[in-house]
């Protein structure tokens, strides 16, 4: 069940209510009986999953802008090239 906050103008009291969607709203304030409005708060969003950042860890294709040099931060493999030999075959 939903938590609604409540304020009376009157007496400046705060309070909150749990109600159920199909109840009522409250219409008095229970400390001076004056009418009381009910306080509409900015909902929060939270962003799961992949994608939503250039941060995320996504796969290379995904993104676009970034060059493939600053996501490898690895050095180039070396080749050891003093114990290659090649040998020809001359046709007789």
């Amino acid at each position: 069940m939903p938590l609604y906050e409540y304020a009376c103008d009157t007496c400046d009291h705060l309070f909150e209510v749990r109600q159920r969607f199909s109840d009522e709203p409250v219409s008095t304030c229970p400390k001076c009986g004056a009418p009381v409005r009910r306080v509409l708060h900015a909902a929060s969003v939270i962003f799961k999953g992949p994608g939503f950042y250039l941060t995320d860890n996504r796969k290379a294709k995904g993104l676009a802008g970034v060059s493939s040099e600053s996501k490898s931060e690895e050095p180039p493999a070396k080749t050891d090239t003093s114990k290659t030999t090649s040998t020809t075959t001359a046709d007789k």
